[in-house]
């Protein structure tokens, strides 16, 4: 069986990896200046640590796109190669909205990116990407394409902490919704509400026999940091919000033991020998300095998946294949970064 680099890439948070069908692995995540997009290509995922990469996109100077350059994803969607990510504003850095990049041609790391704009709502349907929004992913289902996000609701400006829900549509585009968001999940439980924020974010969606499962991740982004699960038939209205039904307890956590904290905001992907894998990111120590944000030592994890009696996805560490490569564990080391 493969074995993974642990970590497969040091300080890259949000990870997302992403297989073609030319076969090559592609690679993006949200870079510790906060202020660019990159991606990476490799034959293999361990080739992802020591490829090149190439930045594409850099953040603009004032204005939208000027900050917070969080968790983007690269999708092979409609015919177009296509990065989603979040993007503050300067001045007001949490006026943090989904925006898209495009490919002007059929090959990612050489041809031009450009900027395809905020990502737009359906006519007639106002409240998508008007509050705090990010960690948009897409999946196709029986020729329709799906897009999951996380947004906050209704105190963006009022001084009150608010509430991280997910919520789902079906695209025209891949910039544009073609149906009216539907709330998929808010934090019900009390390993969602951890750290002093409530919080449903970081979305990702993988099949098997007959089901559709979506991870996410929940509370604030330290030790607490965990990843929940929802499940839906495959025959499923996926855009009926009583098709999803969300697991009772987190299915990935913190575990001192292996010095995995805060685990979360994975992707899932295929692997060297055809096998389900997942990215994700942790830290190795639970206690952070300061702004949680000027703490870059959360890495890019590689971890096999298996599947249950019930056939949902088993995220579980291996106490053999963490930590395999040696890395800078520094914890006074942060790069820094322009969040003024």
């Amino acid at each position: 069986m493969a074995t993974y680099l642990s970590p497969l890439a040091t300080q890259r948070a949000d990870p997302y990896l992403y297989k073609h069908t030319d076969g090559k692995y592609y690679f993006t995540a949200t870079c510790p200046q906060y202020d660019r997009i990159e991606i990476r290509c490799a034959d293999t995922v361990n080739g992802i640590a020591q490829a090149t990469p190439r930045v594409v996109w850099k953040k603009h100077a004032l204005g939208a796109m000027a900050c917070h350059i969080w968790a983007p994803e690269i999708h092979f969607i409609m015919g177009k190669w296509v990065i989603y990510y979040a993007a503050g504003h300067k001045p007001g850095k949490w006026r943090i909205r989904p925006y898209a990049l495009v490919c002007k041609g059929n090959d990612p790391m050489k041809d031009e990116w450009v900027e395809a704009g905020k990502l737009q709502p359906a006519d007639g349907d106002d409240y998508p990407f008007t509050h705090f929004s990010l960690d948009t992913t897409v999946f196709e289902h029986r020729g329709r394409w799906y897009i999951i996000w996380a947004q906050k609701v209704g105190t963006e400006d009022k001084g009150i902490k608010p509430i991280s829900n997910l919520y789902i549509a079906e695209l025209a585009t891949p910039f544009k919704l073609k149906t009216f968001h539907v709330l998929l999940s808010t934090p019900d439980y009390d390993w969602e509400r951890d750290g002093g924020f409530w919080v449903n974010e970081g979305p990702s969606v993988i099949k098997h026999d007959g089901m559709i499962y979506c991870t996410f991740s929940a509370s604030a982004t330290g030790a607490c940091y965990c990843m929940g699960l929802l499940r839906a038939e495959e025959d499923a209205d996926l855009l009926d919000p009583r098709s999803w039904k969300k697991d009772r307890y987190p299915v990935c956590k913190t575990d001192e033991a292996l010095r995995v904290y805060g685990p979360g905001h994975n992707c899932f992907a295929v692997g060297d020998e055809g096998e389900p894998i997942c990215l994700l990111h942790f830290r190795s120590y639970a206690k952070i300095h300061g702004d949680p944000l000027d703490d870059h030592n959360r890495h890019a994890h590689v971890l096999k998946v298996t599947f249950g009696e019930d056939g949902a996805p088993v995220l579980a560490f291996d106490p053999a294949s963490l930590y395999n490569v040696k890395f800078e564990n520094e914890k006074q080391k942060h790069i820094n970064t322009d969040l003024k």
